[in-house]
């Protein structure tokens, strides 16, 4: 499971890698135009709503906001690409389509089975469907459909859609019945969460870190917007989001599914502050002393950790190691949950109307709920050394593959392999010889150095032979697949081998 996870996150990588522009263009927008996450209140507030800077300011951010509120369909994508044999686009048009069926089928339910929306909680489970969990999701379903039938024979009079072209004609045929799954399982998933929200809330500050600790850990599959649909607005009644922005402070008491409760305006969001502003930019340092490969640690975590810092937007940090290093995100999530409660229990209040950086903690401190914000630089400061040192720790002595550090940093080395022989069609015939023969191997792909095969039989592979063809070596990491060492004129040999099979 651990290992699916792992090459998930790989996939994963190439849409990741579109996140940090859309924070670099939103920290600027939301220095140039506060107003905008203000809506209704900024001119209340006393927050220019015209004016050039306003006008690139709001440029700026709607052009960051293309791409973080599209994350799903990057996901779909990316996923289906990036799982696809040969890394092939057919598969990112498979997901593409996977994505678009499920996310329309689920959302219009209410239209073509209203008995499907038993209560709010279905209706507003069916219009949360498109997020990251669903992208993903379309991506496998897409890459899964484009893997098994690339390759399909139809009858004459059907061949025009044979072989790749059948693939998104399949794929919709299975969304299709994972989307009528869906329609029950979505909302039943989403009803649960709602109702262990309900329960957190009558915990205190102790429900404080849970809520936290649940809504990190759940960002992967899109769920926490129903622990957040919960705390921060009114599908129960609670609304602290609400609350904070409509003016109110101090003590609230409502009574929620039959119990009364109790909670400090701000509480649930306050607990945010340090850790996405401090926090993250100390595991980000820790991610980047920690790296075999510094440069590309920088390059994937610098901007993220600022687009964090100035205006809350985390998802360029976590997806970029979420799935590699699935565990050290759980640590990632309850590292949160103790902040949180002692952000909480400390009395700092701070609300956010788009998420908890440095410029929603300098607004939201014009309402009433703020409370003691000048405890963000020891909190902060508690937060980056805490952050940093469990990350630094983690990833030493673990060796996880967080950015910089996965196994592509072995082929880094490997880049600088030289061939001892450039006739490609020569080195792919020793090497398919050497593996066993075109009878011995089940499938073939490449990656950056490396050809990688899956096979019948491992007894059959030469080692001696493979380096005789004039390749580097060869790797086993288990009983059905071998890696053999290239160098960065794989493609080559790989195009010669694929007509051999």
């Amino acid at each position: 499971m651990y290992k699916h996870l792992q090459k998930l996150g790989k996939a994963l990588m190439l849409p990741v890698a579109v996140l940090p522009i859309c924070g670099i263009l939103m920290g600027i927008g939301y220095a140039l135009c506060p107003a905008f996450m203000m809506g209704g209140w900024a001119a209340e507030l006393g927050y220019a709503t015209s004016g050039p800077a306003y006008s690139v300011g709001y440029f700026l951010i709607t052009a960051g906001n293309a791409i973080i509120d599209n994350m799903a369909i990057l996901f779909a994508i990316g996923v289906g690409v990036g799982l696809s044999k040969d890394s092939d686009g057919t598969g990112g048009l498979a997901a593409l389509v996977s994505w678009l069926m499920m996310t329309n089928l689920v959302s219009a339910a209410g239209s073509y089975a209203p008995a499907l929306v038993k209560n709010e909680t279905w209706g507003v489970a069916y219009s949360r469907i498109a997020n990251p969990f669903i992208g993903i999701l379309a991506g496998v379903i897409g890459s899964w459909c484009y893997n098994k039938f690339k390759s399909t024979q139809l009858p004459n009079w059907l061949s025009f859609f044979s072989g790749k072209r059948c693939v998104a004609i399949v794929t919709g045929v299975v969304s299709i019945v994972v989307s009528a799954v869906l329609l029950f399982a979505w909302p039943l998933i989403f009803s649960v969460l709602v109702t262990i929200g309900s329960f957190i809330a009558k915990l205190d500050v102790v429900g404080v870190g849970l809520y936290t600790f649940l809504n990190r850990l759940l960002i992967p599959t899109g769920l926490h917007h129903a622990v957040n649909n919960v705390f921060w607005f009114d599908t129960i009644g609670l609304g602290d989001l609400s609350a904070y922005w409509s003016g109110q402070s101090g003590i609230i008491t409502k009574e929620l599914m039959g119990t009364e409760i109790s909670w400090s305006v701000g509480q649930y969001m306050s607990g945010f502050f340090p850790c996405m502003m401090f926090g993250i930019l100390g595991a980000a340092v820790a991610m980047v002393r920690a790296a075999k490969n510094k440069q590309a640690a920088i390059g994937i975590v610098s901007s993220a950790a600022v687009c964090a810092l100035i205006c809350g937007v985390t998802e360029p940090f976590e997806f970029a190691f979420m799935f590699l290093a699935f565990p050290l995100y759980v640590v990632y999530a309850l590292l949160y949950a103790i902040f949180a409660m002692v952000t909480v229990a400390l009395g700092f209040r701070a609300g956010f109307c788009f998420s908890a950086g440095a410029t929603d903690l300098l607004f939201s401190a014009s309402l009433p709920a703020h409370a003691k914000t000048w405890l963000i630089i020891p909190l902060g400061i508690a937060a980056f050394v805490v952050f940093y040192l469990v990350f630094y720790f983690a990833i030493k002595k673990f060796n996880l593959k967080t950015p910089g550090n996965e196994d592509e940093d072995a082929e880094a080395e490997e880049a600088k392999i030289v061939l001892s022989n450039n006739n490609y069609t020569t080195v792919a015939s020793g090497v398919l010889a050497a593996v066993g023969g075109k009878g011995n191997v089940s499938s073939v792909d490449y990656c950056t150095t490396r050809l990688r095969f899956e096979i019948k039989d491992y007894t059959a592979i030469n080692e001696k032979a493979v380096k005789a063809a004039g390749a580097a070596g060869v790797i086993r990491p288990s009983k059905n697949a071998c890696q053999v060492i290239i160098g960065p004129k794989v493609q080559f040999v790989y195009d010669e081998l694929k007509k051999m099979l």
